[in-house]
Parts: C-alpha cells; structure tokens; sequence
C-alpha cells in the first residue's frame, strides 16, 4: 500500500501519522479494527500540529453513528486508543 510506503520513507512525524492514518482508513474496507487505527493517528496528526486532542476525540465520538457507538467506544477502550 502506497500510503504505508510513504510513512515508512518520511522522517516527519506528522507526515508519518498522516500516511499511517489514510493506510488505516483505506484498510477498513476489509477489516473493521483499522477504523481504529485511523482514529488513533489522526490524533497524533492533530498533537503533532499542536491542536487538542481532547477537542478531536470528542469531534470523532460525535461523528459515530448510534448503531455502532458503543461498540467503536469499548473497542477503543480496549485498546487504549
């Protein structure tokens, strides 16, 4: 996958989070627990670029639908995301 490629070539970190996040959420497509890891390193993204953390996952909570909510959260929990 192009995306790993470049964040395993880049020295910059937020470029690193960047690309890591896009290969995760790319992945999801075939399997469900790397929309967890597209949301792990959108944080970094948003750390790296000296935003807030807090802000962001509490913006991504609210973009999770009802359906699968709980299940996203305990997940996550779970894996100290």
């Amino acid at each position: 996958m192009e995306a790993i490629a470049v964040a395993n070539e880049s020295s910059d970190k937020t470029s690193v989070a960047v690309a890591r996040a896009v290969g995760h959420a790319v992945a999801t497509a075939h399997m469900a627990d790397h929309s967890l890891g597209a949301a792990w390193y959108a944080l970094k993204v948003v750390e790296r670029a000296g935003g807030s953390i807090d802000e962001e996952r509490r913006w991504q909570d609210e973009q999770l639908p009802l359906e699968v909510r709980d299940l996203i959260l305990v997940a996550r929990k779970g894996r100290n995301i």
